[in-house]
């Protein structure tokens, strides 16, 4: 069983920083793409970034571009997600995901989802 299980949200200022984990099991990493997405009250869901390991290659919206980076521990099966410089625009729930390749290259609609962490900043 896919397992998805994200922690590091919280409360920050504007400008803060805060750094999204999301712990995997129940299918091998490197055959997966993994990413964040996020929902804010009345918004649409949207991707925020993913990340393919086997194929190096990292997707980010460009509303995050520069100010976060994603990462992955291939030996702790877990994606990282650093955000840097926060703005009260990115408070939202974040939602880690995955998808089998080549599904998971297209950092969209994802099949298996974590329950979310809550990301709130403040002005």
């Amino acid at each position: 069983e896919v397992q998805l299980v994200e922690s590091g949200g919280g409360l920050v200022q504007a400008g803060g920083s805060l750094r999204l984990s999301c712990a995997t099991s129940g299918f091998t990493f490197d055959d997966y793409g993994i990413g964040w997405f996020r929902q804010a009250p009345g918004k649409e869901r949207e991707g925020v970034s993913c990340i393919v390991s086997s194929l190096g290659s990292t997707y980010y919206a460009d509303p995050v571009k520069g100010r976060f980076t994603i990462s992955s521990d291939n030996a702790k099966n877990t994606v990282y997600l650093q955000m840097n410089n926060l703005k009260p625009e990115d408070t939202a729930v974040y939602y880690c995901a995955a998808d089998v390749l080549p599904y998971g290259t297209v950092c969209d609609d994802y099949k298996h989802w974590g329950q979310g962490t809550q990301v709130t900043v403040s002005s």
